[in-house]
């Protein structure tokens, strides 16, 4: 969910941490021990990984308190901010809730041979198949009322043969260990815990993690906190910027990789750096032909449908959607970078109105992802128009808002390259009716915007009465090329659900990797996952707690989220419930 430098830049953050770098020795001495225990993690049955995993959910415990301050203290967010129960929502509420989800589905496996599927199997008249797989409990619902996930299957796939594209690793008899190799991403501290739960319970393989150098003061935390894994040889953890990660990529001992960072990096490892590299990826000649798969960005869009949207619409949406820009300072591949209206909507300017009033009421963060100035500055040099809300000093950058960008420019800066950092632009396609909006912006973000990890739109109730808009709506979603599509609801939620895929739209080759290939998360193990819809109402009765508004309540609830992950208890519930009520 990172990009490590600006586009075109050098491919690996170099940061300096306070961890030394692991020598080639270490390196190799870890990629040895894993190399030896591949085989044991495959032969492991499924009560055994069960009992790991339940190690794994009271261990990560342990480490949670010191977790989320030490995260907060490196981003520079006072126990008092606005954004102090933010650190619970990135990293142990999603990690915690992934391992829980992990240990039913081999519950599952062991039962009946594949996880269950929660909800409802449908097939479009066009033969695709969805499975509705969110909510998965009671509490599901009570905690998330009204929001639903699907999981579109690759087109082939039949309602009748979609169990056995479930769990494939454990429909095989006999296959042999691999090691992979994960590189962890600067900005979301699950990230690098989830890529490798996903990488052992979900592909069988083990792992050694080289974090990245931004937030590499995890590493000693992972490894207490995921001892259960590290103990038996299943697990290591190296350390190190770009010449380690280099070395790692290029051993032999590494079967896999996976990573999380940019288009950049996957290519610098696949074809090579420098003019050398270039041209190997014109020839369509990789340096390197272990399977890589990653997830690597992605310009955000936020379609937002013409309608009769109220004053109290208006002002929750703008909440919305200022909460995707500012969530970890806007240091997210899913925050809002592009929003998409209606030339002609009459609550345009009173919606951008209310952005920039909520934006002025969030303080300025702390810039802490490196290049984040120079990126910023380098979007003002090419919109001087941009209007920047808030403080800047040598710790903080302004919201930064441009509006009114070109939709027929299509080598803008705010289209081509993802900014990756407290900055959005906004743009206006003009058609005759909600319809023809919905097909414009469809085909604009397919084909201007680059990356396809994830699209929002937002449209009124009301619109989707008129049978015309509410197909139309089914056909934009049908359409859109990205990993994961929310409607009414933060499409960057799917990443924190965990049993939603996460990555890319599939299809791109290592020639033009964009958002990248393959995906995490994904706990009922689809092996032919095409992309995740997740459907919430327009208007929450109760504003969610991660809106930027309500960040009192979030550091209240998502400390109690998390207990109630460790135990799932119907005690726990009236407690959660009146913790998410108070303002």
């Amino acid at each position: 969910m990172t990009i490590d430098t600006l586009r075109g830049a050098p491919q690996f953050p170099t940061t300096a941490g306070s961890l030394a770098p692991s020598s080639q020795e270490a390196m190799d001495e870890a990629v040895a021990v894993l190399q030896a225990h591949k085989d044991a993690w495959v032969e492991l049955t499924i009560r055994e990984r069960v009992a790991i995993l339940d190690r794994l959910i009271q261990d990560f415990l342990t480490v949670v308190p010191r977790w989320v301050a030490v995260c907060r203290w490196a981003k520079g967010v006072a126990e008092d901010s606005i954004a102090a129960g933010e650190e619970w929502t990135l990293g142990p509420w999603p990690v915690l809730k992934n391992l829980r989800q992990l240990r039913q589905s081999l519950i599952d496996i062991e039962v009946s041979g594949h996880p269950r599927i929660p909800g409802p199997i449908t097939t479009r008249a066009d033969g695709q198949v969805i499975a509705q797989v969110f909510p998965q409990t009671i509490y599901d619902r009570i905690f998330f009322t009204g929001i639903t996930a699907e999981i579109w299957m690759e087109p082939g796939v039949t309602a009748e043969e979609l169990p056995q594209t479930q769990a494939i690793v454990y429909q095989k008899q006999g296959h042999k260990g691999k090691v992979a190799l994960v590189l962890g991403a600067g900005n979301v501290s699950s990230i690098g815990p989830m890529d490798i739960l996903y990488k052992l319970f979900v592909e069988d393989q083990v792992v050694i993690l080289k974090s990245n150098p931004v937030n590499a003061y995890l590493d000693p935390l992972i490894e207490e906190g995921f001892r259960a894994l590290v103990k038996p040889g299943f697990l290591c953890v190296a350390h190190g910027g770009a010449t380690e990660g280099a070395y790692l990529c290029n051993h032999q001992g590494i079967d896999e990789i996976h990573i999380t960072g940019s288009d950049k990096t996957f290519d610098a490892i696949v074809f090579g750096t420098g003019s050398e590299g270039t041209t190997r990826k014109a020839a369509h000649q990789p340096l390197l032909t272990k399977r890589v798969t990653g997830e690597l960005g992605n310009v955000s869009p936020v379609i937002i449908v013409p309608g009769p949207w109220s004053d109290s619409d208006l002002s929750y949406q703008a909440e919305h959607i200022a909460s995707m820009l500012t969530n970890n300072a806007g240091f997210n591949c899913n925050a809002t970078r592009v929003i998409i209206d209606h030339a002609g909507w009459q609550g345009r300017e009173q919606f951008l109105r209310q952005v920039r009033e909520v934006l002025a009421k969030v303080p300025a963060r702390n810039a802490y992802y490196p290049g984040a100035k120079e990126r910023q500055r380098s979007f003002v040099a090419a919109h001087p128009e941009a209007e920047q809300i808030g403080p800047a000093n040598d710790q903080q950058l302004p919201w930064t808002l441009i509006t009114g960008v070109d939709a027929e420019k299509e080598d803008d800066i705010c289209f081509t390259t993802e900014a990756f950092c407290s900055l959005f632009a906004e743009t206006t396609l003009a058609t005759t009716d909600a319809v023809e909006f919905l097909d414009r912006a469809v085909a604009f973000v397919n084909e201007r915007l680059w990356g396809t990890l994830n699209a929002t739109i937002l449209i009124h109730p009301a619109s989707l009465k008129d049978p015309a808009v509410s197909a139309a709506l089914e056909c934009a979603v049908a359409n859109l090329r990205y990993g994961t599509i929310g409607i009414n609801y933060w499409a960057g939620a799917g990443f924190a659900l965990a049993v939603t895929t996460w990555g890319a739209f599939p299809g791109h080759s290592i020639n033009n990797i964009q958002s990248g290939t393959g995906v995490v998360h994904n706990t009922l193990m689809f092996a032919r996952p095409q992309k995740s819809v997740i459907r919430g109402p327009f208007h929450s009765a109760l504003t969610p707690p991660w809106f930027v508004t309500r960040g009192e309540t979030a550091a209240k609830l998502f400390p109690k989220l998390v207990d109630f992950e460790v135990s799932p208890s119907p005690q726990k519930v009236p407690g959660l419930l009146w913790t998410g009520l108070v303002r």
